[in-house]
């Protein structure tokens, strides 16, 4: 089977929750026998200097970028403001990838074109006019609502205004296109049926996020040292940065207070200098590291406080696929079928976030039992070659029923 993806950035290095789970799926596609290519946006806010792939990439069949502007500017949000245009679209809706797309499928044939988030939805005529692939859509969140949610969390108000202003645009878009795609892949049951419930009508299959687990084994030594907490995550994504401040805020003063010798070490990409430049005891900011798999691995705990956001958060299936403890919210760990108190720890409010570092922390040695369900859960649940086998199943009937209408027309 001939598969093309359009992704909206170069999806490498594996540093952030989306270019994991594009990488993962794209890998088992191809490994189990699957011809599949990439046409990419080399976007100025994720830009790959690169001359040739990278090792990790040459699982594709052939890789084509588009230099693609990107950049946020006031006055083309505020034309899309006055025009009743999504702004949050029409930042990824660019000529040169159209024409780079039209000039691919007048060349070559696919059995499946996989847009990678609604924000490739604005292709689906260019592909329509050049090709008969089945269109399938990977939804990695339901997009506005996550946006509805930061919005929620914003005091000043007039930029929560504009953010609302701005999201009601991405939600009619995400409506509107609903009911375009030969097969939308929610990341789980719960978007799912939120699609149905904003008039979805078509065909579709959960696709959880599988990851690469290119950490390797887990490694349980830092259950045997005094216990650390860690963050990372792309500080330049709204719901992360939001969460870790709300958490310096509200949550670590009180932790510090009744756990004194506690560290919490933060680590991340393009990080603010609200962030990076802070002064606060026990707290060591990292900016962004070397290896996200040997960080997260030398301390016990990985710490996900995110208020908003939506669909699946790779980095905590990334840590529990190395036998860490993770403490997140219920936003954070929707989708993820884990157990409190077994496979994870759940927390909403800062006194449950403290109440949970201080059970990890009475439990001393034995928190190890819980990285290890952890581990366990991951490799049970989120393998990315058993969740690639069943697309690759529905992929083969969504073709074969293509051809079997096309002989009845």
């Amino acid at each position: 089977m001939k598969i093309l993806l359009l992704t909206k950035k170069f999806p490498y290095p594996l540093k952030d929750g989306e270019s994991q789970a594009i990488h993962g799926l794209g890998k088992s596609l191809s490994e189990l026998g699957n011809e599949v290519s990439l046409l990419t946006m080399n976007t100025s806010k994720h830009f790959y200097a690169g001359s040739e792939l990278p090792e990790a990439m040459l699982h594709y069949r052939e890789v084509r970028t588009v230099a693609v502007d990107n950049e946020i500017s006031a006055l083309a949000a505020l034309g899309n403001l006055l025009r009743r245009k999504s702004y949050h679209i029409s930042r990824f809706d660019k000529p040169e990838y159209h024409e780079a797309l039209a000039e691919w499928l007048r060349a070559e044939s696919f059995d499946v074109i996989q847009l990678e988030t609604l924000y490739l939805a604005p292709y689906i005529t260019t592909i329509r006019q050049h090709s008969d692939a089945q269109v399938v859509m990977r939804s990695h969140n339901v997009e506005h609502e996550i946006w509805e949610r930061c919005a929620a969390n914003m005091s000043f108000a007039p930029k929560r205004w504009y953010v609302r202003h701005l999201t009601e645009q991405l939600r009619q878009y995400e409506c509107e296109q609903l009911n375009q795609y030969d097969l939308l892949l929610p990341i789980t049951k719960r978007d799912e049926q939120h699609f149905r419930n904003l008039g979805f009508r078509g065909e579709s299959h959960v696709l959880p996020i599988g990851l690469d687990t290119i950490c390797g084994d887990p490694n349980y030594d830092s259950y045997q040292s005094p216990l650390s907490i860690h963050f990372i995550g792309s500080l330049d994504w709204l719901p992360n940065l939001e969460g870790l401040q709300w958490f310096l805020n509200d949550v670590w003063p009180t932790l510090h207070r009744r756990f004194p010798v506690l560290e919490f070490h933060v680590a991340g990409r393009n990080m603010p200098a609200s962030i990076s430049q802070l002064r606060l005891r026990n707290v060591i900011i990292h900016g962004e590291v070397e290896s996200s798999c040997d960080f997260v691995s030398s301390h016990s705990v990985s710490v996900v406080p995110l208020l908003s956001g939506g669909g699946m958060r790779a980095k905590i299936l990334e840590a529990m696929s190395l036998g860490r403890v993770v403490i997140s919210s219920s936003i954070g760990l929707e989708g993820i079928d884990a157990k409190h108190r077994r496979d994870v720890f759940v927390a909403d409010t800062p006194g449950q976030f403290a109440e949970c570092i201080a059970d990890c922390l009475r439990r001393g040695r034995k928190l190890e039992r819980i990285g290890r369900a952890a581990a366990t859960r991951f490799y049970k649940k989120y393998d990315r070659n058993t969740l690639a086998e069943k697309l690759v199943s529905r992929y083969e009937r969504l073709v074969v029923d293509r051809i079997a209408e096309g002989d009845l027309k």
